[in-house]
């Protein structure tokens, strides 16, 4: 069977089978093989062809990686792991979201430490200034499972008057094209912080508080599936959240 998805990818950037032999340094007919009948490449070149495509190498060749494979590049996808949230280096905040290009992606109850932090926002709506597009989910602060969660933390309704708090401070971010934040209902299992490929995710652990739980720093690498998992999460939770009116 053809490789329908190599074919695609080739047709939505407008690259024809020359240019991409060209790029990884192969034969045309090579690359033809692989399209038409389906042939696997040779791992690097898997790799070179995912990375010029901006895909992942198990999105074109779903079977190639064997599951030892997979389990050890996902394992290489993570940087750092933190006892707790409060260890991460205060400016390692600022370095993931200052390094975006593209997007960059906040779900949270509160988050409050960051939305308090000025020179955060400040990389936020620089960063949505030069196009780069900002997510910000919040808890809806009248929804059960942040009541659920402030009882959790033994801090009961203090956790809705946070997001409240951070609601009030997100303002004037509020305002900046390109940022948007919504409002969420879900239960949180972890909050996610990304910026293109790189991310940070912070366990909750049942009776403490965000800040003293584990957080890991990731890099996305072509057939790992942590970082994919993660984002897909993210994706979810937007997908059914209530947008919030800009300057509300």
């Amino acid at each position: 069977m053809p490789n329908e998805r190599l074919r695609a990818a080739l047709l939505q950037q407008g690259l024809t089978v020359a240019a991409l032999a060209e790029s990884i340094d192969v034969d045309p007919k090579t690359v033809e093989r692989w399209i038409t009948k389906d042939r696997t490449p040779y791992r690097r070149h898997r790799y070179a062809v995912a990375s010029r495509l901006g895909l992942d190498e198990t999105y074109l060749w779903p079977e190639a990686l064997t599951k030892e494979q997979v389990t050890s590049v996902s394992d290489s996808e993570i940087i750092t792991v933190y006892p707790h949230r409060w260890s991460v280096p205060r400016d390692a905040w600022g370095r993931l979201f200052s390094e975006a290009e593209d997007e960059i992606g906040i779900l949270v109850y509160s988050g409050l430490f960051l939305a308090e932090d000025n020179g955060a926002q400040r990389i936020l709506a620089d960063k949505a200034r030069a196009g780069v597009r900002v997510r910000v989910l919040l808890g809806d602060p009248d929804s059960s499972p942040v009541a659920e969660r402030g009882t959790d933390e033994g801090i009961g309704d203090s956790m809705a008057a946070k997001i409240r708090n951070v609601l009030v401070l997100y303002k004037p971010l509020n305002t900046v094209e390109n940022v948007e934040i919504r409002l969420h209902g879900t239960v949180l299992y972890n909050s996610i912080y990304f910026a293109d490929d790189q991310m940070f995710v912070n366990t909750h652990v049942y009776g403490i508080p965000a800040s003293n739980a584990p957080s890991w720093h990731m890099r996305k690498m072509p057939g790992g599936e942590l970082v994919t998992t993660y984002r897909e999460s993210f994706e979810r939770v937007w997908e059914g959240a209530k947008p919030l009116q800009p300057g509300a």
